[in-house]
């Protein structure tokens, strides 16, 4: 393989440039990630009086020490909560991410019951619900850390009622699946959100603090009259002596947890089933993709030279490198396993789609994953692409991605513009993961192009009406629409949608997709113990 010389001057004034503009989006990143923190934090002493740990010291006591953590989706909800960016408390009230517990990798959500008794926020459920997709598909075993007020009745929604029954779907379809789903109810599990207990496999409550009804006592009170204590209708004594839908009784949170713990160690899970390999790292220093991308995507970028700074020994063997030659396509080792990596070094044309559907296609044949590492400002355009077939071409293209058979992990380097964005594997393509750099920027197009394009149409609507355009009004109105653009098109405003599974620093992806890459081929890998329904409560 060819090592990929890199010409990148790391001090030089463009480089420096690309570094300050990276650090202040990430330093945004980190700020709000941190004020999630704080604010859960920030119960300590109401969970101390009650005898109980914070969230994330209950995760931290859950997960095996030294052991990576994936944390996905922490900026879900950002700027949803009516609450502008300065203020907005990220993460959707759950705490998630993949990581091992007693050395077996699993999916772990825990309500961050620190805000808002652990109320679900906005995109809360989505979040939810993307986790439970991920479990399912790369067949890691599921453990919830349970203490959630439920829904807000302030804010409820018809909606996301309906929808919330996906969340308890999926639980019957893990436990059928063979996934075991473990769940330690430090506290409240109401309503709908019982469910969420009932439908595990292995239930731990906490004498004197887990609660499960179907209708808490001010309910009970105004549907049927009867007067009820919490413990009486749903304590955890009740639970695991009388209706047997607790299966352990734990004395407090970290008894709690080491039973979850134990839970895990006795179940027969394949362990290191993706052992190491040897391998060399990358010839140039990570610190150095902060200095890659500029802040304006629609610089050009030499995406090699990111792949430089990720591929085992910056080796990278080029696939049709005078073919298309915009669409980078090539293999590389990542810790010693096989990867094709397809990019953007300009827009996708007709020769570029031909190669990278090629290429998808070759890779499927030989079993290698894909990552795809997104800078494109989308397909090309203009009578000379469209008379050689660029849609029909560009079809075949997305027909590859929608259709390939090994994993593909997406990360938004920088643009990811049009149907570039389709084509390059999207979230709209399902890829296994998706992770974005704090630079990144989605949109249909770019804004101007979009004002200018609403302009030109003002304008030739006016003069079918025999009038002249109202230039003042038409400016007006393109001002409206780079500005809705641009609010939507970074990526704090997408990750807040989950249109990726978090914001990484570029430093960091090499890790990010080792783990990535490990999670799926152990996932491909695993044969657990199907059934045709899920495990019953007694």
């Amino acid at each position: 393989m060819a090592q990929i010389a890199s010409r990148l001057a790391p001090d030089g004034a463009s480089a420096r440039a690309h570094r300050d503009a990276m650090l202040a989006q990430l330093e945004r990143a980190r700020a709000y990630r941190q004020r999630t923190i704080d604010k859960s934090a920030a119960s300590r002493a109401r969970f101390e009086q009650r005898g109980q740990l914070l969230p994330r010291e209950r995760l931290a006591l859950l997960l095996d020490p030294g052991a990576p953590f994936l944390e996905l989706a922490a900026l879900a909800g950002l700027g949803l909560d009516d609450a502008d960016l300065d203020k907005s408390v990220p993460g959707g009230g759950v705490i998630a991410g993949i990581g091992f517990v007693s050395g077996v990798r699993c999916m772990v959500s825990a309500s961050d019951a620190g805000i808002d008794a652990g109320a679900l926020q906005p995109m809360g459920l989505d979040k939810q619900l993307r986790m439970q997709e991920l479990a399912l598909e790369n067949r890691l075993p599921f453990v919830q850390l349970v203490e959630s007020a439920g829904a807000n009745l302030t804010t409820y929604r018809v909606e996301e009622f309906v929808r919330g029954g996906s969340l308890f779907r999926n639980l019957a379809r893990m436990s059928a699946a063979g996934l075991p789903v473990v769940t330690v109810t430090h506290g409240s599990s109401t309503a709908g959100g019982a469910y969420q207990t009932g439908l595990s496999d292995y239930i731990v409550m906490v004498r004197g603090r887990s609660r499960a009804f179907l209708a808490g006592p001010p309910l009970l009170l105004a549907a049927t009259g009867e007067v009820a204590t919490e413990e009486e209708l749903g304590g955890a004594e009740m639970h695991t002596s009388i209706s047997g839908l607790g299966d352990y009784l734990a004395e407090d949170d970290r008894d709690a947890i080491r039973i979850a713990r134990e839970i895990l160690a006795q179940i027969d899970w394949p362990r290191d089933a993706a052992a190491a390999r040897p391998h060399r790292p990358p010839r140039y220093d990570a610190e150095e993709l902060r200095a890659i991308m500029p802040a304006d995507p629609k610089r050009p970028v030499d995406m090699r030279e990111v792949i430089a700074r990720i591929a085992d020994d910056s080796d990278f063997l080029e696939f049709g490198e005078r073919y298309g030659p915009a669409t980078v396509c090539g293999q590389v080792h990542l810790e010693g396993w096989p990867l094709g990596i397809i990019t953007n070094n300009g827009p996708i044309d007709v020769a570029g789609a031909n190669k990278a559907t090629h290429f998808i296609q070759a890779c499927c044949q030989s079993r290698t994953p894909i990552l795809y590492l997104q800078n494109t400002t989308g397909y090309m355009v203009g009578r000379a692409h469209e008379e050689a077939g660029m849609i029909k071409h560009g079809s075949k293209m997305i027909q590859a991605v929608g259709n390939a058979t090994v994993p593909q992990v997406t990360i938004h380097c920088g643009a990811s513009f049009g149907a570039g964005n389709y084509g390059m594997c999207g979230r709209g393509f399902a890829p296994r993961f998706c992770f974005s750099w704090p630079n990144a920027r989605t949109a249909v197009m770019g804004g101007e192009q979009a004002a200018r394009t609403m302009s030109i149409v003002g304008e030739a609507a006016a003069r079918r009406k025999g009038q002249e355009p109202d230039r003042a009004q038409l400016d007006a109105l393109e001002r409206r629409i780079v500005e809705r653009f641009e609010r939507q098109a970074g990526v704090f405003a997408t990750s807040a949608l989950l249109l990726d599974d978090g914001v990484i620093d570029p430093r960091d992806t090499r890790a990010v997709l080792a783990e990535a890459l490990a999670i799926c081929r152990e996932g491909d890998a695993r044969r657990p113990q199907a059934m045709q329904f899920g495990v019953a409560r007694p």
